[in-house]
């Protein structure tokens, strides 16, 4: 029975840590819920079956289309939802007879609904739900006659909606923060088993192993980022916010760092960490402690560190896993104990120096493990507690008083307006050629065009972009169309059969729209193929039509990127390199200039911001990367630039959070020193932010510095020498990486090096 229930609670945690917070499947189950409520109800009432789809289609809408964090916000939004939708379903009855009239209205709609994404969530669901209810309102033909019936349809959709969004499947910030908790737990103890792996993979397994820390590491990274963003809602003061924003990025740091350290210990001179990032960068690894040639689970060779360390990561993993509120025990303290017990060096085995950093690394990856418990679930018994833990409580508390509650600032709208009137006039411009050629097309299916020219540009920023939202909305389009002529056969006159296959698909759209939308866009056409079945409008001629009119639409809002206000891919990914480089320069340089001895500033919300322009760049480079793209060598380049930010933004949060000890910490000392450091790290990046902005004056930018190492520059006759494991030696560690990672930057984009281009005049 233990063995199968220990099975089940790894197979839910590996589900947790790939729906983060449950978002998509709690997603899924509220909009089936809705529709199979508003089905149910309708269907008692005995229902015609158009009016059927036409409830169905508004339970789906009004379910996703709002997305507020607060239930008060969600109820509000819904509540002025439902008159917006029986206004759209009114006016599209009224205007079905009338071509010229009724296109002219839909044009205003269309830029009416995207234009309201300005004023926040409350517009963009507003806009949403007017746009789609005019739409449902053409697909089931509704009529004047039909209006008090179709209002009704409406109202007991909407209610159905609010009964499962409020008590059947209830979402509040507090459950959902809750649930992104257990998934980081999962993510956290899934990347400590990685390393564990990497510790014993033969030479042909490094490849695969290295790929997977990679990408759980990134998995990580998200999460920790999903978990910030609900932090201000989903929690009850600023201050408890402050709290497990840094306990977690603290846990995320610390469990990087030991999988960074524990790959240099593996290498044979030092891991490039400059491609750490980079997926199936090579990486000059070996074995070290006589692995090669063997198999990966025959020990009998292990010198006393390597069977140490191999125990110390999996405890390390027993300790992880076991971060549940419930998990208690002697074994588990005494775990926690010797791991805190690595962060003293006398307590460090015999053993060369890169593999004790490892353990100092697990020292400080079970002290960021303490520190999450202790913010997420209060204090506990410390009667067990060793000299290590105790000096780590104190640190904690430390931190605690020094976390105040911030001050409120006005929230100020910036950017916004510009971004929503183009993308308004170009939808709107797009929407007109695809009327007039679904017109061409078909006299009475012709909205399809228009559906999908307004899809191609919802969460898209540049030209690049909606081509390839376009391509998988095709590409989804054309095998959904496969799968509803299949299922077209299968269903016949079967209505609830048909009506239970639109639910499950309509939950695949929901649940895989944020990792793939050919696949949303797959799951959405075999649904529609179901939906004509119940209409008595299917046949294959339609399903060829739905084709026709999706490459329709997503041809003219590409005409529509290209000719009104385009935003170039480049331009747009130009626009957030400078918004990385920015941000990354202001992590670097507060955080130095706080190590060096300088006011305390708010450390981790810059971090956050690096991240978010980091993840907003990354977006924007899909374009580039994607492999429909013909430039080899410039996707190539983007992948390599994108990897080497994610490394400088690895050690930025370091050093912030780093740096985030001084203060109130008995062991990390400001050093004055680190600030000629942070001056040349600062001055690379604005050369090179101002070389990506194409300055015209290039002398007056200047070039790159690359130098002498960063310890090289602060050395000097008075200064004490720097011992590995010392916390100044590793933060000069980040500060090199840190140098390095920009220079690297800055000579992928081809700005000029000072240093390189005096060594080749000398050669």
């Amino acid at each position: 029975m233990a063995a199968k229930r220990r099975k089940r609670t790894g197979t839910w945690d590996r589900f947790v840590a790939s729906d983060p917070g449950l978002l998509r499947l709690m997603a899924g189950l509220r909009t089936v819920g809705a529709i199979a409520l508003t089905l149910l109800i309708l269907a008692l009432m005995h229902t015609p079956v158009p009016h059927l789809v036409a409830g169905a289609m508004a339970a789906m809408v009004s379910t996703f289309a709002i997305r507020e964090k607060t239930v008060r916000g969600q109820a509000v939004t819904l509540a002025c939802a439902l008159p917006v939708a029986v206004a759209a379903m009114s006016l599209g009855a009224l205007l079905n007879t009338r071509v010229v009239a009724g296109d002219a209205f839909f044009i205003l709609l269309i830029f009416g609904a995207v234009y309201s994404r300005r004023f926040g969530d409350r517009g963009t669901a507003l806009g949403l739900i007017g746009f789609q209810i005019y739409f449902v309102s053409l697909f089931v033909q509704a009529t004047v006659g039909s209006l008090a019936q179709l209002a009704l349809t409406l109202l007991i959709a909407f209610v159905c909606s609010a009964i499962v969004r409020f008590a059947v499947v209830p979402e509040t910030p507090e459950r959902t923060l809750r649930r992104l908790r257990q998934a980081f737990r999962a993510r956290l103890a899934q990347l400590t088993a990685t390393q564990v792996e990497l510790l014993d993979a033969a030479p042909d397994q490094l490849d695969k192993v290295l790929d997977e820390l990679r990408r759980r590491t990134a998995r990580l990274h998200d999460a920790a980022l999903m978990i910030q963003g609900r932090l201000d809602d989903g929690t009850r003061d600023a201050t408890t916010a402050a709290l497990v924003q840094r306990r977690v990025a603290d846990a995320e740091i610390a469990a990087e760092r030991l999988g960074m350290l524990l790959l240099n210990s593996r290498s044979t001179n030092g891991a490039d960490t400059l491609t750490m990032h980079l997926p199936h960068a090579p990486l000059p690894l070996q074995a070290p402690w006589a692995r090669i040639g063997r198999d990966k689970d025959d020990h009998t060779q292990d010198d006393e560190a390597t069977v140490l360390l191999r125990r110390d990561l999996n405890a390390l993993h027993l300790l992880v896993s076991r971060l549940a509120p419930a998990d208690r025990g002697t074994a588990l303290v005494h775990v926690r104990n010797r791991l805190l017990g690595y962060r003293e060096s006398e307590n460090l085995p015999q053993a060369p120096a890169a593999v004790q950093d490892v353990f100092r690394a697990l020292g400080e990856a079970a002290r960021a493990v303490l520190g999450l418990r202790l913010a997420l679930d209060g204090p506990q018994d410390e009667s067990d507690d060793s000299p290590e833990t105790v000096r780590s409580r104190e640190e904690f508390e430390a931190e605690d008083l020094a976390i105040v509650e911030p001050e409120e600032t006005e929230e100020q709208r910036t950017g916004l307006q510009r971004r929503t009137t183009r993308a308004a006039f170009q939808v709107s411009v797009g929407s007109m050629l695809a009327i007039v050629g679904g017109e061409f097309l078909s006299s009475q299916r012709w909205y399809w065009a228009v559906l999908t020219c307004w899809v191609v540009f919802l969460n898209t920023a540049s030209t690049g972009e909606i081509l390839v939202k376009g391509y998988r909305r095709v590409l989804g389009t054309v095998f959904g169309v496969v799968a509803g002529v299949g299922l077209a056969g299968l269903v016949g006159n079967n209505t609830w059969l048909a009506f239970f296959l639109v639910l499950l698909f309509i939950f695949g759209m929901f649940f895989t729209a944020p990792l793939s939308y050919a696949l949303m866009s797959f799951f959405v056409t075999a649904m529609l193929g179901l939906l004509y079945t119940l209409l008595n409008t299917y046949s294959l001629s339609v399903l060829v039509l739905r084709i026709e009119e999706t490459a329709l639409g997503a041809a003219c809002g590409i005409i529509a990127a290209v000719l009104v206000l385009p935003v170039r891919t480049d331009l747009r990914t130009d626009e957030q390199l400078r918004e990385v480089l920015g941000r990354l320069r202001d992590v670097a340089a507060a955080a130095v200039a706080q190590l060096s001895g300088g006011p305390a500033v708010d450390l981790l919300d810059l971090a956050r911001e690096l991240d978010t322009a980091l993840d907003d760049l990354r977006r924007s480079t899909q374009p580039l990367t994607h492999p429909i793209t013909p430039l080899r060598v410039r996707r190539q380049t983007a992948r390599y630039l994108v990897a080497l930010l994610e490394t400088c933004a690895y050690h930025a949060r370091s050093l912030a959070a780093t740096a985030e000890l001084v203060p109130y910490s008995k062991s990390v000392a400001a050093d004055p020193r680190l600030e000629r450091a942070g001056r040349r790290i600062a001055h690379n990046i604005d050369v090179t932010i101002a070389y990506v902005r194409d300055d015209d004056d290039e002398a007056a930018v200047g070039k790159v510095e690359s130098g002498p190492s960063i310890a090289a520059m602060l050395e000097d006759g008075a200064a004490p020498a720097l011992r590995s494991g010392t916390v100044t030696y590793r933060v000069l560690r980040h500060l090199q990486r840190l140098d390095e990672g920009v220079v690297a930057v800055a000579r992928t984009l081809d700005v000029p090096v000072a240093g390189r281009e005096e060594r080749k005049t000398a050669a």
